[in-house]
């Protein structure tokens, strides 16, 4: 089956960037000129997912805002050079559907996941983190994963190295790799202690489900804080069937850090500036 559908979990708070995500969703925070939430969606439609589902939370209206015409803009600047600034976003909605629903409670990103079953139904789907701003290579992230989906049918975790000191910030995987790059999880585990952690290969925000997780997901007991980890849902599935982690190739921003986000910031406005 292909994959038509991405889930976009958006609910949090974004404490880190306080003040400036008091009134705004964090995923509305511009690298340049551009929201974060804008490029995962590009992302999505790039690998053949036209078919946006947004898990939102209070004061988070602004994220079906962007994704909808702004008439009074749109009469303001048409026919001036400033017109050509929303082709990228018009491109999105010419092309895509979008769905929204609520997550009443913050009760971790497994819990997030669920919320979206509504949305999603029996076929698998993306689930893109928008605050991991993500560059591939010759392919976008999601892209690869859905190369490992369609080859393999089971669900694909994106992993990269990051330094044992950070390990405690991720889900962390053990698995035997199966070919360059790929690898056949065998277990996982929720942000662990620095000194516990059995590897450095962490997972980012880009997940490849099949739609069994939901049923998964539901039985899964919260684990680390209180919160229905997604960690010990595909450690479950893994157990039960197949899960595979793709070492993917490109490069990875934690905007939803400060310092990942200017490092963003710097990289797209280079990039831009290049491209004239």
């Amino acid at each position: 089956m292909s994959v038509r559908k991405c889930l976009f979990p958006a609910a949090g708070y974004g404490t880190r960037f306080l003040p400036a995500t008091k009134a705004m969703p964090k995923e509305m925070l511009p690298i340049v000129n551009t929201p974060l939430i804008q490029y995962g969606v590009d992302e999505a439609l790039a690998a053949g997912m036209n078919n946006i589902a947004i898990v939102t939370g209070r004061g988070k209206r602004a994220l079906a805002d962007h994704f909808d015409i702004s008439y009074e803009l749109e009469h303001q600047i048409r026919g001036s050079s400033k017109e050509a600034s929303l082709a990228g976003i018009r491109r999105l909605m010419e092309n895509c559907v979008f769905s929204f629903t609520r997550q009443m409670e913050m009760k971790g990103l497994g819990h997030a996941i669920l919320t979206g079953e509504t949305l999603i139904g029996n076929e698998p789907f993306g689930v893109l983190l928008a605050d991991d701003l993500c560059v591939g290579k010759e392919h976008d992230v999601m892209t690869q994963l859905v190369h490992v989906y369609e080859r393999f049918g089971c669900s694909v975790v994106a992993v990269e190295e990051v330094p044992r000191e950070e390990t405690y910030k991720y889900g962390v995987i053990v698995a035997d790799e199966i070919e360059s790059g790929l690898y056949e999880v065998r277990d996982m585990v929720e942000k662990p202690k620095v000194e516990e952690a059995p590897s450095n290969m962490a997972i980012i925000g880009r997940y490849l489900l099949t739609p069994d997780i939901f049923d998964i997901i539901r039985e899964t007991p919260p684990g680390l804080n209180g919160e229905i980890q997604i960690t010990d849902a595909l450690k479950t599935q893994a157990s039960r069937g197949r899960v595979l982690a793709l070492k993917f190739s490109g490069r990875r921003f934690d905007c939803g850090s400060v310092d990942g986000f200017v490092e963003a910031t710097n990289y797209f406005y280079q990039r831009m500036k290049e491209r004239g």
